[in-house]
């Protein structure tokens, strides 16, 4: 299976096989910016569909991630809480 690399430009997003050198230099002059992600897949389509698989793993871990930073300090604050009004008694 050969390797993909992908450049975007703005929403646009274009697929092209690593070992293109050509193509590579043309999208780079045309403004394009080369992608960190690269796939293994039987063809363009099925590489384009990995990309955008991986970028929403991507947003979810940061949503997931971002949520957890605001609930593990509350979770902290009404333990400590609850510590206290038992400690009370």
């Amino acid at each position: 299976m050969p390797d993909y690399c992908f450049f975007q430009q703005g929403k646009q997003t274009v697929v092209l096989e690593r070992s293109d050198s050509d193509k590579t230099a043309r999208l780079t002059e045309q403004g394009y910016e080369k992608q960190f992600e690269e796939v293994s897949a039987i063809d363009e389509k099925h590489a384009l569909a990995r990309f955008a698989d991986i970028r929403r793993e991507k947003r979810i871990d940061q949503h997931n991630f971002l949520a957890g930073a605001i609930a593990m300090p509350l979770i902290g604050i009404l333990t400590a809480v609850a510590i206290n009004l038992f400690r009370k008694k």
